[in-house]
């Protein structure tokens, strides 16, 4: 196989893959303005449904939109050999493999990211505004994109640094120690992130005394789950949606409510809610996600050890001088049918466990008081509810919230 044949094999799969999505979204929005089933009759009235149809097909005029940018910029940037652009600078700038891999990803992520932010701002500022879910300021939106490039610099480019490092001593067997590191990672993240990364981003404090704490300490107790780290979080900094989670495992376990949420639902509801993420909890959800995720992500090292060496990857994308940091872009750019194979198999994976925790909910709380929290949240969010079976199946990482509330009142 010549650079040629694999460059437009390349080209064939972005294209393969926007087509595929567009097709997906287009039979997702002739759903838009489907008829209500009688479950769900109650969710919106009629002027809230206007509106959630409006808020559906403006973000999907505003996604083909995007999408196209993006996938211009991506075509121009492999057909005018931008990435060997790049590469020549970052070469220029120094000798030293690992800086020249920081300084080549580096440009491409923050360039990427600065062409996108007009698409970002318009987003958070145009049309989360003018449907009433933005609450977020220009400075926070300001000191969000700095403070998440220096996390980019500082963690991405720390990994990536040390997996060229393990590369250059370990040769084709530096797989293993680079999923040694992201393994490692990936567990200290799940422990500390709601200690290291949500504070700089969000103000977390404990849940005060009162009715709603007792509740769900009550509920917790019941099902002999120990639950003393119940904060809450200032969600609406942002966006009036609402969320809830779970993080951390022993000690470190805690629920973090958003404020949203508490505003939206009432104690019982959110009861219910936190019974939902206790059964993923119990049913180990949390740690089959996790344990797949480093294996996967141990398979996708594995095959990039296989072909990381060979040069035609780079010269694939019209780079000349081989190396891994360009290889690694390839690699990434042809492994995207396995990745979405992979993802697929992920999302099945999840709508079960939706469903399992959802029957664990119901068995230990009760299903009435989920069903009418799952409507609430899916009316202040104005969610899709008659989205097309294919789309999902591509997409959805959780079930319809028929499907869920057609479980749930199941005997």
């Amino acid at each position: 196989m010549t650079a040629t044949t694999l460059f437009y094999i390349i080209i064939a799969l972005i294209l393969i893959d926007f087509i595929v999505d567009k097709i997906l979204d287009a039979l997702n929005a002739k759903h838009f303005n489907d008829a209500l089933p009688a479950e769900l009759q109650d969710v919106y009235d009629t002027e809230e449904y206007k509106k959630s149809q409006r808020y559906k097909a403006t973000n999907y005029k505003f996604g083909l939109i995007t999408s196209g940018f993006s996938l211009v910029l991506t075509l121009a940037f492999l057909f005018l050999d931008g990435f060997e652009f790049v590469d020549n600078f970052a070469r220029s700038l120094s000798d030293n493999a690992i800086v020249i891999a920081i300084i080549f990803f580096g440009i491409i992520m923050m360039g990427s990211d600065i062409l996108t932010t007009p698409f970002a701002y318009y987003q958070t500022f145009v049309i989360e505004e003018q449907f009433g879910f933005n609450k977020t300021t220009k400075t926070t939106f300001l000191i969000d994109k700095i403070k998440g490039w220096l996390m980019l610099a500082l963690i991405g480019g720390g990994i990536l640094a040390l997996i060229i490092w393990f590369y250059d001593i370990a040769g084709k067997h530096f797989w293993l120690y680079a999923w040694a590191l992201v393994a490692v990672f990936s567990l200290f993240l799940n422990m500390f992130y709601a200690k290291l990364i949500v504070p700089l981003f969000n103000k977390q404090t404990p849940l005060e005394n009162g009715s709603l704490r007792e509740k769900i300490s009550d509920y917790a107790k019941t099902v002999g789950f120990k639950l003393d780290n119940i904060f809450v979080i200032d969600g609406s900094k942002r966006s009036t949606k609402a969320n809830a989670y779970f993080s951390g495992f022993g000690s470190e376990k805690r629920v973090t409510l958003y404020d949203t949420l508490i505003n939206d639902l009432s104690e019982d509801e959110i009861v219910a809610v936190l019974a939902h993420e206790v059964g993923h909890y119990k049913k180990k959800h949390i740690v089959f996600n996790l344990v797949a995720s480093i294996l996967l992500t141990g398979l996708t090292l594995f095959i990039l050890s296989l072909f990381i060496s060979n040069p035609l990857l780079s010269q694939a994308i019209g780079v000349d001088t081989p190396s891994f940091h360009v290889g690694l872009i390839a690699f990434g750019l042809l492994y995207s049918p396995i990745s979405e194979i992979t993802s697929l198999i992920m999302n099945v994976f999840s709508r079960k466990f939706e469903y399992q925790a959802d029957d664990y909910a119901k068995a230990t709380y009760n299903a009435k008081d989920l069903i009418t929290s799952l409507k609430k949240l899916s009316k202040t969010s104005l969610s899709n509810l008659t989205p097309h079976p294919a789309y999902v199946f591509m997409h959805y990482s959780h079930p319809t919230l028929f499907s869920r509330i057609q479980n749930l009142k199941r005997r």
